[in-house]
């Protein structure tokens, strides 16, 4: 199985950050994620996750840094995933492709229950 580069904006505003449910129909169906998705041939990281948030959220947002990566693998998946720090330029955020999102603080993870991959992360933020 082909590994592929998956982008993963973590939008952060007054010190939270915002997170999504996935689709109940899409693989991990309704565990939370930091949002973002599949980079397409000849996209940069950065083009492709300002396209994603853009798609499924529906707001501007600046990417800021990389913060680190992961991989994962299970019998459907093979992806490198890479974290961004962001931060919310523009507009009001339309839900496209989740069930829910929430903005919350760095305590409030363990409440949550992510997607595989995304829970490493969660270890390098700063509060």
């Amino acid at each position: 199985m082909n590994q592929f580069d998956v982008v993963a904006a973590i939008i952060i505003k007054d010190n939270k950050f915002f997170i999504a449910q996935r689709n109940r129909s899409k693989h991990m169906g309704l565990s939370w994620e930091f949002p973002g998705g599949k980079v397409e041939k000849g996209e940069t990281f950065k083009v492709a996750l300002k396209r994603e948030i853009k798609e499924e959220l529906n707001i501007e947002i600046d990417v800021k840094y990389k913060l680190g990566e992961e991989n994962y693998q299970d019998d459907k998946i093979n992806v490198k995933l890479h974290y961004f720090i962001c931060s919310h330029i523009d507009g009001d955020i339309n839900l496209s492709e989740h069930e829910d999102s929430a903005w919350i603080k760095k305590n409030e993870f363990k409440n949550f229950n992510f997607a595989e991959g995304d829970s490493d992360i969660i270890k390098l933020l700063k509060d």
